[in-house]
């Protein structure tokens, strides 16, 4: 998979690098001469270039890439990258850094975002989900089809614990991704039951969150 990246910072490089490390072709684009840092991710192909401009992304050969990433620390240059590449190339993936929660509104489907990473947004969600049990915490945002990767920490007197994971008739649009059980990651499916403690994973519509988490909290009534 070929993936362009505009913005050679601390977040470009450090998302470059583990691209490369699994197997993908990476370009790095920066328009700041000073940012160039060719020996920090050697096996990546680096551009001088401004992204903002047709020109530059013509000569990045925008068109065969399957992913974008607008990682710079600028929303407006990160909102006219996604845009570009979506709109003038046809990118089927564009991701976009939000750096001003403020702005996070924007970064949506009329910009050409895909899906939106708030920083802040993510840790705020992060230190939610380390100190919260029985609660949804919704940790991403995916701007088309307004669904959003969320979690919840089954507790102890949930209904659901002990049950089947093919047992439960999940809400509509909702859909358990993976389990977090201690070190374990768990694929759901089979005979596989619900413990207490385990960290599950949704893809789920916004217009759903609340009918699952009353699904899986201890208020829910499994005989109703």
């Amino acid at each position: 998979m070929r993936v362009a990246i505009a913005g050679a910072g601390a977040v470009g490089r450090s998302i470059a690098g583990e691209l490369l490390e699994n197997g993908h072709e990476v370009l790095l684009i920066e328009k700041s001469p000073a940012a160039i840092s060719v020996e920090r991710v050697p096996q990546a192909e680096w551009l001088l270039a401004d992204a903002c401009e047709i020109t530059s992304l013509d000569e990045a050969a925008m068109e065969r890439c399957h992913v974008v990433i607008a990682a710079t620390g600028d929303d407006k240059v990160n909102l006219v990258v996604s845009l570009l590449a979506k709109t003038e190339y046809g990118v089927p993936r564009v991701v976009a850094r939000v750096n001003n929660p403020k702005n996070e509104w924007l970064f949506n489907e009329s910009w050409g975002v895909d899906v939106a990473v708030s920083t802040p947004r993510l840790m705020s969600a992060l230190v939610e989900e380390a100190v919260s049990v029985g609660d949804l915490v919704r940790l991403l945002r995916f701007s088309q089809g307004d669904a959003n990767l969320v979690e919840l920490t089954l507790p102890p007197e949930s209904a659901l614990a002990g049950t089947r994971v093919d047992a439960v008739s999940w809400p509509p649009d909702t859909t358990l991704v993976t389990i977090i059980r201690g070190s374990r990651v768990l694929t759901p499916g089979g005979e596989l039951t619900l413990e207490p403690g385990d960290e599950l994973l949704f893809v789920a519509a916004t217009a759903r969150e609340e009918e699952l988490e009353r699904l899986l909290s201890v208020r829910h009534d499994a005989s109703a």
